[in-house]
């Protein structure tokens, strides 16, 4: 395993070493040091493959001298790794994904020579390029099916499998507070045996199979992108959970299920996608055993945001380019849509308010992790050049450094909105259908 563990960490210095070369950086040997132990360390939890076609590229070295020492370093280490790399056998706990993982899967279901014009599109629905709430809301679909499509391998690769925030304890890592915010939830729904449970908005599946397994009941996952469907289905298999949990693509602005269906229905961080969070919840509140309880964490922007402080809509327009979102509601707004719809509110609160470690600090550029080192700023850094590197050499996409772009503005958004307290991504509440007279 340590074998494994060091040619995979062997192959990806390789790899920033060619990045550095080809963007003449410069520097200190004890900042090169640094980020070869955060790498060494960090790929102990990382999965690759071969990557022998590497060392057969026709690159030309640099001309300045200390780039050309990085080209001529990363030249023999990509030429001796691939006789070294080999490939990760699964494990009953999936790693996350390395670096040839993020290649192959930057743009999804995207032709990959579709990309760029991909991205493009894409920004155009945001503020910061000019874009219009409504025309995101109208497009909602196409939207965040791109961002998705562009953005999944990289949260793979940085999160996991589980994309979400989750309050966090002094001395718990950010998968511990992640599962326990999954578990949390799964027991504030009361889940039991046997029921049936729907995921709306359930990404490749990582609270799908973290829930499923905490309260052994049948969780059907509901997504409308077809490339994190079939992530999530090769994930399910591989845990062994494909028997008792499915996925269905779909809207969840038109859910497709009978009335009365689920014995439970969760959101985490997804149904802020809708364009109308009352439309959304009334197709939960339909398909939602009378009785029973739906429960979710949504992004929202707090009471101490203001409309009027250019600030405050910088921070917002940040966060929706970087997270594929066509308007962020106030938690209020959320409250008054759950009520429309039918549902009794057992209880609200926003858990930010009272984590002992703030939200956002597995983005905080002050934080030095190595647990979670790659959403760190220095492990951005690193990210950035991987991809730099793997698009000039053809194994990502054109326009996967536009992702990384926009996605660094979302960084950047969601730490200034914790900062600030105008924003939360775990707005939690906790809903009841009510007792019809014939379920009495």
């Amino acid at each position: 395993m340590l074998q494994r563990k060091f040619r995979v960490a062997l192959l990806e210095f390789g790899l920033l070493s060619l990045s550095l070369s080809l963007s003449h950086c410069h520097p200190t040997p004890n900042q090169l040091l640094f980020d070869a132990v955060c790498i060494y360390l960090n790929q102990l939890v990382s999965s690759s493959e071969s990557l022998s076609l590497i060392s057969h590229l026709p690159l030309q070295p640099p001309s300045k001298s200390l780039s050309f020492f990085f080209f001529c370093f990363s030249r023999i280490l990509l030429s001796i790794s691939p006789q070294l790399c080999v490939r990760e056998v699964q494990e009953e706990e999936m790693s996350k994904a390395g670096a040839l993982d993020l290649a192959s899967g930057l743009g999804g279901k995207i032709d990959k020579t579709d990309v760029l014009s991909a991205v493009e599109k894409y920004e155009k629905y945001h503020v910061c390029y000019g874009g219009e709430e409504e025309a995101r809301k109208s497009n909602y679909t196409d939207m965040v099916n791109k961002y998705y499509d562009l953005v999944t391998s990289f949260y793979e690769y940085g999160w996991g499998e589980s994309f979400h925030f989750a309050p966090r304890w002094n001395g718990e890592s950010l998968r511990e507070s992640i599962k326990r915010h999954e578990h949390f939830l799964a027991l504030q729904l009361g889940l039991k045996p046997g029921q049936k449970v729907l995921d709306v908005g359930c990404g490749i599946g990582g609270p799908l199979r973290e829930i499923s397994r905490f309260s052994s009941t049948s969780i059907t996952g509901l997504n409308n992108n077809e490339y994190q469907i079939t992530r999530g289905k090769e994930l399910n298999r591989i845990v062994g959970v494909d028997k008792t949990c499915n996925f269905v693509k779909a809207d969840f602005m038109k859910l497709p299920f009978p009335e009365n269906s689920f014995d439970a229905v969760y959101a985490i961080e997804a149904t802020c996608h809708a364009p109308d969070a009352y439309g959304c919840y009334k197709e939960i509140y339909r398909v939602l055993k009378s009785g029973q309880c739906f429960a979710a964490y949504e992004w929202c922007m707090t009471d101490a945001f203001d409309p009027n402080n250019q600030e405050h809509q910088k921070i917002k327009a940040e966060i929706e380019i970087g997270d594929g979102l066509p308007d962020i509601r106030l938690t209020g707004k959320c409250l008054e849509a759950l009520k429309q719809a039918g549902f009794e509110v057992i209880w609200e609160k926003d858990l930010a308010v009272d984590s002992p470690l703030p939200w956002y600090l597995p983005l905080d550029k002050s934080r030095i992790s190595l647990s979670s080192f790659r959403l760190t700023a220095a492990g951005r850094f690193v990210t950035r050049n991987l991809v730099k590197v793997l698009e000039y050499i053809g194994l990502a996409p054109a326009g996967s450094q536009r992702v990384q772009d926009f996605l660094e503005k979302a960084a950047v958004g969601l730490v200034e909105g914790g900062k600030k307290e105008i924003f939360t991504p775990m707005y939690f509440f906790l809903a009841r259908k009510p007792l019809t007279e014939e379920s009495q």
